[in-house]
């Protein structure tokens, strides 16, 4: 299932909506970008093209393993903003809820490399 065609094509649709948050939503991107890095707000546009490049890339034979690439780096490199969210939570006293669900993420984002992985890589023997 994880190669096939619905695969990819949740895979684009789920990275595609996430893309287009970003500039729908851009300020709480911009928020969960740690400090030390520059220019947050460019960081969120790039991020969001990237992740809507890559979703649209998953779909097509000649991008395919481009966009895999893509992705698993995106996903590596967000994963600071992943753990910031987690740290703005326990600064801000959010409830404990909302703090396992961020601990719970990632993880996740490791499945979610897999399944990237999968979709874009990995051939049957």
């Amino acid at each position: 299932m994880l190669q096939s065609a619905k695969s990819r094509g949740l895979l684009a649709i789920f990275f595609l909506i996430a893309g287009i948050m970003h500039f729908v939503f851009p300020q709480a991107y911009i928020s969960v970008i740690p400090t030390y890095l520059p220019v947050p707000a460019a960081l969120v546009i790039i991020s969001g093209v990237a992740e809507c490049a890559g979703g649209l890339g998953v779909l097509f034979v000649v991008t395919r393993r481009w966009a895999g690439i893509g992705l698993l780096l995106l996903c590596i490199a967000v994963l600071p903003a992943n753990v910031q969210m987690l740290v703005n939570a326990i600064d801000a006293g959010k409830a404990e809820w909302l703090m396992v669900l961020l601990i719970l993420r990632l993880p996740l984002q490791l499945l979610l490399m897999w399944w990237i992985w999968r979709a874009t890589w990995y051939k049957s023997r």
